[in-house]
């Protein structure tokens, strides 16, 4: 286990035991800036995903565990995607409400930062929250990405979204 600084978080391998807490991340309220909540179908096609985001270098998924309470209270990962002709890192997090307004999200991303870095395989690492999300803006900030500009994605696929582009050299 990988502890931050300030030993808030601990990061701990995505597991078959974890699709209760994607469950409680697709809700409505943790949805809003993604198009909202998927369906069963997509949230265990997803569930296989982060199973199968394990290769070294790829990227990978964890769930996030508060310290000291041991509790898993929220998602993190890092994974390759295509971006304006090369290949780099693409990071998200989401933390159940409950647990929000702690640094949680912050912790973990230093330690998922960390995790990518290591791996010496991509320049950069991106981040990709809605325009309209100023807590995952203000955690880029905070983890001292650089704001690139705004940019349209579709997320889901068919859903247009407009998204700031946020990059950390690694």
């Amino acid at each position: 286990m990988a502890h931050s600084t300030a030993s808030q978080v601990v990061i701990e391998p995505w597991g078959e035991g974890d699709l209760d807490l994607l469950r409680r991340v697709n809700a409505p309220e943790m949805t809003e800036h993604l198009g909202g909540p998927e369906s069963e179908e997509k949230v265990l096609d997803r569930h296989r995903r982060y199973l199968a985001l394990d290769e070294p270098g790829s990227g990978a998924m964890f769930r996030v565990v508060a310290l000291p309470e041991g509790e898993a209270v929220g998602t993190i990962g890092y994974w390759e995607r295509e971006w304006r002709g090369e290949t780099v890192y693409e990071t998200g997090w989401s933390i159940l409400p409950e647990f929000g307004g702690r640094g949680l999200a912050t912790a973990a991303g230093r330690l998922v930062i960390e995790r990518a870095r290591a791996q010496r395989r991509h320049r950069f690492l991106h981040a990709y929250p809605s325009v309209d999300h100023p807590a995952s803006n203000a955690i880029c900030r905070r983890l001292g990405f650089t704001l690139l500009g705004a940019c349209d994605f579709e997320y889901p696929p068919g859903r247009p979204m407009r998204c700031n582009d946020w990059r950390l050299e690694l």
